[in-house]
């Protein structure tokens, strides 16, 4: 279901009639931390991912096919630290500024994410999304059928093993996470024109700071049970961190009813609700998701913290009907890779 802009359709047919405006005015209701929710939150995730990574380094003298097991529910507790990271680069975490950045670069050690990089490049994410002439870093490149057409043979081939999903998401992500976040450099594909990145200047510190954070952390963590055993234990964690992150953030805003138009008709409100998805997923993973799934709410408002979605959404029902997402309609979503401005719709890569 897509619900649209209040100034072209006041109302939607179901009871309660309810508009776009009345949506966002609901929703920005739900903005601010509750301190002690937030401490709570990371103190028993914490505590939850240090027991199953001394569970990994004890399971190694048994057997390694059950460490290797205990890295999906450990990863899995990884990507909702993430998500606290994320909720703090939209200062939403806390109410103090100082709290969250300082509380996002610590978590960024466990991620491998620099922080204030990663802030800067997905509040632009946030501030484009849904724009054809505002395509940005943060987000995965996506281009219009008559830009396809328009490429070279090469750049055509280059761009179906970019949106392959077994590169884009089983060896593009672990790449992206490990490797490509410890360089300091734009990453621009030029599928298109006018992409939007980040000067070298604001992204430089926060990478090369995490990546000495990093080394001293981890480099004294080996020091204590050996290289090759934090290798065998952390290894593991961050690809099921990136394959199941990278999932999330790929059906976020890769559906086929999903919303992108050129700037002179650009939305905020309708690129947040129609254009980001409520993947509704069973209660567990939503807990180890860190409710993201419910994006479409966190687009609208990003003020509001993890922990405040599902209230947000369950005090206005039609929350729970636009641009819903099942876990078998997502698994569709994979084979749709350019936007068809005439039928508003993601599409497949057509054969030739």
């Amino acid at each position: 279901m897509k619900l649209n802009n209040y100034s072209m359709a006041d109302t939607i047919s179901e009871p309660p009639s309810v508009s776009m405006k009345d949506i966002a005015a609901h929703c920005k209701t739900y903005k601010g931390a509750d301190a002690k929710r937030s401490i709570f939150q990371l103190t028993t995730t914490l505590a939850l991912f240090t027991v199953a990574c001394g569970l990994m380094f004890f399971s190694i003298n048994i057997s390694y096919w059950i460490t290797a097991l205990l890295a999906i529910p450990t990863g899995g507790l990884l990507v909702r630290i993430f998500i606290f990271q994320h909720d703090c680069g939209h200062r939403s975490f806390f109410n103090s500024k100082k709290a969250n950045d300082w509380t996002g670069r610590i978590l960024s050690i466990l991620t491998f994410t620099p922080y204030d990089f990663w802030r800067r490049a997905h509040n632009k994410h946030h501030a484009t999304s849904g724009d054809l002439d505002r395509r940005s870093i943060g987000a995965i490149d996506t281009i219009t059928v008559r830009e396809y057409q328009a490429l070279s043979n090469k750049r055509k081939i280059i761009y179906r093993i970019y949106r392959n999903p077994l590169f884009l998401l089983i060896l593009g992500t672990p790449i992206y996470m490990i490797i490509a976040q410890r360089i300091p450099f734009n990453q621009i594909t030029k599928f298109h024109e006018n992409y939007q990145t980040l000067p070298v200047r604001s992204i430089w510190k926060s990478i090369m700071l995490t990546n000495l954070s990093i080394v001293i952390f981890f480099g004294t963590l080996s020091l204590i049970i050996g290289f090759g055993t934090l290798i065998a234990i952390y290894l593991p964690i961050l690809l099921v961190t990136s394959w199941v992150g990278g999932w999330l953030f790929f059906v976020q805003h890769q559906f086929e009813d999903a919303y992108w138009e050129r700037n002179e008709n650009w939305s905020t409100q309708e690129a947040a609700l129609n254009g980001s998805s409520y993947y509704a997923l069973p209660k567990v993973l939503q807990w180890f998701a860190g409710n993201v799934g419910l994006h479409h709410i966190h687009h609208l408002c990003s003020q509001i913290p993890n922990y405040k979605l599902q209230d947000c959404m369950n005090d206005k029902p039609i929350l729970k009907d636009i641009s819903k997402l099942t876990f078998y309609e997502s698994l569709q979503c994979t084979r749709l890779k350019l936007w068809d401005e005439q039928k508003n719709k993601l599409v497949s890569i057509p054969r030739t």
